[in-house]
């Protein structure tokens, strides 16, 4: 019987020379899933959490004060999360004028709006622990060597731990905002593009603590964590991304993956925001030169959004802890042999035990995992000599899959058929 397996080595091998070499154009996807991920020292809780949990604590604050209404607006709701909920306050907020529904009209929904998104600034307002971090190795790999194209980080999250880890850094940023009173979007900057290389580039594409609307209903940057000028993934958000910064920082998107020869690397990212995943899936059929590394947390079958479109675009390859896809192709994971002799320090990197289920698994779809892979890259390596050679001018299209490798068919790996 013929099983199409990945093997892990060959591809971790071709990406880690492409991110230590600094003439790749290379950008992340940062999504909610890493702040999740971090647990601070001494710390049994997330440093933000996930949509779940964002949700438990917003409802808890608002019990006393709206807990009937948003009780009843929860049990209309098929899936009732903190983005659906307050897709469904805003919706009322913007149609019902006088009429009560659920004990409010839209002048109530609309403060009850105000105030879930004041609670989630209060809640994912949290300062970047002084220790070591994966937003500070992340920076340490930026800040690591010259390069030819400056990293551009794309973000839905509102926090500002990029920011801290940074500055802390003393790494110089731009994330679209010019001034010092008070600092207004130029969008004619984000689209030229034109700073120099060391300059990283921060492009939070949901909006940011610390943005609010001035006088003139210009979006600017207050420098206080607390302002909130923040847009979630519901119908209302593709009217709100058409105004300034948001048309410029998506137009920004599409741009990088437009250009030959680019790489994005989603971290953290379910591909579930379809404003975002609708762009990323027009680029790659568009420009075919540009591949997106998915690194995604949850097995392959659970990552529905992100395998529906690495199925389509074979410019995107989506790496799950027991699976990846490549190429179109979804295979178990397989390592070889250890290719030299030294190999086995740099596969525990990226290969190892899961705590909970015992077996080995892909770890970079973890947040804290796939930073220090990234920190680590610079770091004295043997090479595979079967690992494509990658250089600046070569497009990192995904490598040829390692498929249609004959096993007994009384040994089936991972399950499959």
């Amino acid at each position: 019987m013929i099983v199409s397996v990945h093997n892990p080595d060959q591809y971790m091998a071709s990406l880690r020379q492409i991110i230590a070499q600094g003439r790749k154009r290379i950008g992340l996807l940062v999504g909610a899933g890493a702040p999740a991920g971090i647990f601070p020292p001494g710390s049994d809780k997330p440093l933000i959490p996930a949509v779940a949990g964002l949700t438990d604590m917003v409802m808890e604050a608002l019990e006393a004060e709206y807990g009937k209404t948003l009780d009843a607006v929860r049990a209309e709701l098929e899936t009732p999360n903190i983005e659906t909920i307050l897709s469904r306050v805003r919706s009322l907020a913007g149609v019902i004028g006088k009429t009560k529904v659920h004990d409010l009209d839209g002048e109530g929904y609309k403060k009850l709006s105000e105030a879930i998104c004041e609670q989630i600034g209060t809640i994912v307002n949290k300062p970047l622990h002084d220790s070591p971090s994966p937003y500070t190795e992340f920076v340490t790999w930026i800040s690591g060597t010259g390069r030819a194209h400056p990293v551009e980080i794309f973000t839905t999250n509102y926090d500002l731990l990029f920011e801290q880890a940074l500055e802390r850094t003393r790494i110089p940023f731009f994330d679209g905002f010019s001034g010092a009173s008070e600092p207004f979007f130029d969008p004619s900057s984000v689209a030229s593009n034109d700073l120099p290389a060391r300059w990283t580039r921060l492009w939070k594409l949901d909006g940011s603590l610390g943005w609010a609307a001035n006088a003139r209903g210009e979006v600017v940057r207050t420098g206080k964590a607390d302002a909130t000028h923040l847009v979630f993934p519901e119908h209302l958000k593709y009217d709100q991304t058409q105004k300034a910064p948001y048309a410029a920082l998506f137009d920004r998107l599409r741009g990088f993956l437009m250009t030959p020869d680019t790489l994005l690397i989603a971290t953290g990212f379910s591909f579930a925001d379809a404003h975002i995943s609708a762009r990323i899936d027009e680029c790659l059929s568009a420009n075919p030169s540009a591949s997106v590394f998915a690194f995604q947390f949850k097995p392959l079958d659970q990552e529905v959004h992100a395998r529906d479109i690495a199925g389509r675009r074979a410019n995107m390859s989506l790496y799950a802890p027991d699976k990846a896809m490549i190429n179109g192709i979804a295979a178990p994971w397989m390592p070889g042999d250890l290719p030299t002799r030294d190999w086995g320090a740099i596969r525990a990197t990226y290969w190892d035990v899961d705590e909970k289920s015992g077996t080995a698994q892909f770890q970079l779809g973890r947040f804290d995992r796939l930073a220090r892979f990234f920190a680590s890259s610079r770091a004295v390596q043997p090479f595979l000599s079967t690992a494509p050679a990658v250089d600046g001018a070569v497009s990192v299209a995904p490598t040829p899959p390692d498929t249609a490798v004959a096993l007994p068919a009384t040994d089936p790996v991972d399950g499959a058929a």
